[in-house]
């Protein structure tokens, strides 16, 4: 079995080859079909999180994440070994050798009182796929247990990989102000999570999106994917082209970027009583003046990515709506470093997907 693993933080992938593992217990083995490259993929590989104000980053290795680690945690593969427990498991449905499925990678501890409520993804003790355990930048991947498994009963392996993650976590978000979709809202970020975003919404029943990002090439892709407006963060009239292109009152606002700026833009667009979604890890320190927190009534809610219910959820909304996929960039598993380092230098538009 072939792998890219972070070997060191900061540092190429290292290529490993091994012994393809055999499943034990309940677990499934599946032979990765598609893999998609995401922005936490990027503070992985780099090791932590910006907190801002001068604080000490976010070290990932002091939350447990060990290496060597293989990331990829938007994983489509083939089930091609079922473990001996598995197959007796209710959870495990009719899954059988030979069927396509995503794999739901945000685990938790399986034993608390959110993992037993179907919220592993708030679990304080994470198993995360291609974050504490082996991911889907390898030719096999290893899954626990089967009803992680989603079937993908005919959609695309490509693109639907992206949903394990920029999906449920947009869906998810969206769903956190469901209540004013009649309303246009305000996306900050156009990359693969906004023009998710964008498509979710549409698809949700919503009114639309204005759009804003400091990239001229992702506004342009947002209009193309159905944006109402789209705005350059830096721009010195933001704010006002904002409220120009919204018509009205904007009462929710969802940040995928999360650094400084986009979050205070986010704050003073909203009108009284607003909700402001942060998603975005990209890093730094809060900048809202505390007294307008009250005084607008501002509700400030994170959102992280979904459980597995939503991702259920997402995958038949997907298959009833037929929700267009977002721009994909196929890669050879091989140019996992190169797919790497395009998202970070901004230059992919969409989602990098690896492929076998």
């Amino acid at each position: 079995m072939k792998s890219f693993k972070v070997t060191d933080f900061n540092a190429p992938l290292t290529e490993v080859n091994e012994p393809t593992p055999q499943p034990t217990g309940t677990q499934v083995l599946i032979k990765v079909k598609a893999a998609g490259v995401c922005h936490s993929d990027l503070h992985i590989w780099e090791g932590g999180y910006d907190l801002g104000h001068g604080r000490k980053p976010l070290s990932l290795k002091d939350r447990g994440v060990s290496l060597p680690r293989t990331m990829g945690h938007e994983t489509v593969g083939e089930v091609v070994a079922i473990g001996p427990d598995a197959k007796n498991d209710p959870k495990a449905g009719n899954l059988k050798v030979g069927d396509v499925c995503l794999v739901y990678p945000w685990l938790g501890c399986g034993k608390c009182e959110l993992c037993l409520a179907d919220q592993e993804n708030m679990c304080l003790k994470g198993n995360s796929l291609g974050v504490y355990c082996d991911g889907g930048y390898a030719d096999y991947m290893t899954v626990p247990n089967a009803k992680y498994l989603i079937n993908l009963k005919g959609l695309d392996p490509v693109t639907a990989a992206p949903y394990a993650c920029s999906g449920v976590t947009t869906y998810s978000a969206l769903k956190k102000v469901e209540s004013v979709l009649h309303h246009p809202i305000v996306i900050f970020g156009a990359g693969g999570l906004g023009l998710m975003a964008l498509s979710l919404l549409k698809a949700m029943g919503g009114k639309g999106a204005i759009v804003v990002d400091i990239d001229a090439r992702k506004r342009e892709a947002a209009i193309e994917a159905g944006a109402l407006g789209a705005v350059d963060g830096a721009a010195a009239d933001a704010l006002e082209q904002i409220a120009a292109k919204a018509g009205g009152p904007v009462y929710a606002a969802i940040d995928l970027v999360g650094n400084a700026q986009t979050a205070q833009l986010g704050f003073d667009c909203l009108t009284k009583g607003g909700k402001l979604v942060m998603v975005g890890l990209f890093g730094g320190g809060a900048p809202w003046a505390l007294p307008l927190i009250p005084i607008k009534a501002i509700t400030i809610q994170g959102s992280y990515v979904g459980n597995l219910r939503e991702t259920e959820e997402l995958l038949d909304l997907v298959r009833t709506k037929k929700i267009a996929p977002i721009p994909v960039t196929t890669m050879p598993l091989t140019k996992a470093d190169e797919a790497l380092n395009a998202l970070k230098t901004g230059k992919l538009v969409g989602r990098a997907v690896l492929t076998p």
